[in-house]
């Protein structure tokens, strides 16, 4: 039995690995070695996460999974949670979190023990609970900064993200001498609907130069 640890954070911002340490310890605490870490900044609400499911080929049949929250497995909707479920019941992989204490028996108990078996059937049922908990706390916050923008646009207070004017600023050099929409895209990653609004804005620029010199 090997036990690997999946450490997840939403944004590249946030550190990945701070629970690192703790699942470590809780490792060690029982007497058992952490054989590989898997990390990534990927939203808990997609599916779209390479290491959890490079984690998941590396297994093997009563391997553990390890994570700090049930939340850093699943923020997904039940669809899709069970669709990851059905992934992680087919390879016999046996989920502890740190946060679900009815799994901490998992990481330990024999397989074959009519225990194990019991215990697995009530982690199961507790996963799919904090799994619903999760996708839960995930649509609230959503919600309610989705609320906040419209709030504060009505209020003529919503600023949105900072602009970067130094890129900006850039792609209106680009623009002005003629370089192409997509060269401009390739070379700095741009969207389409910013290129288009300084576009907008570059030709405003000429017509405003083009007003004041005549």
């Amino acid at each position: 039995m090997y036990v690997r640890a999946y450490l997840r954070a939403s944004t590249k911002d946030q550190d990945a690995s701070r629970a690192k340490d703790d699942l470590f310890r809780f490792a060690e605490e029982r007497g058992l070695k952490i054989a590989a870490s898997y990390i990534e900044n990927e939203s808990g609400a997609s599916l779209a996460r390479p290491e959890l499911f490079r984690l998941l080929s590396d297994c093997h049949p009563g391997d553990v999974l390890l994570v700090e929250q049930v939340d850093r497995l699943s923020r997904l909707n039940a669809a899709d949670w069970e669709r990851l479920k059905a992934e992680i019941q087919g390879r016999r992989v046996k989920v502890v979190a740190l946060d679900l204490p009815t799994s901490w028996m998992m990481a330990t108990a024999n397989k074959d023990d009519i225990q194990s078996r019991m215990l697995d059937a009530i982690n199961g049922m507790m996963l799919d609970m904090l799994a619903a908990i999760a996708r839960k706390d995930y649509e609230d916050r959503r919600r309610r900064q989705a609320q906040g923008i419209a709030k504060a646009k009505t209020e003529g207070m919503y600023k949105g993200r900072p602009e970067d004017g130094e890129r900006n600023a850039s792609i209106m050099t680009m623009l002005t001498n003629g370089q192409s929409w997509a060269s401009i895209i390739a070379a700095t990653g741009c969207s389409r609907s910013t290129l288009s609004r300084l576009s907008k804005r570059v030709k405003a620029n000429a017509l405003a130069r083009g007003s004041n010199g005549g």
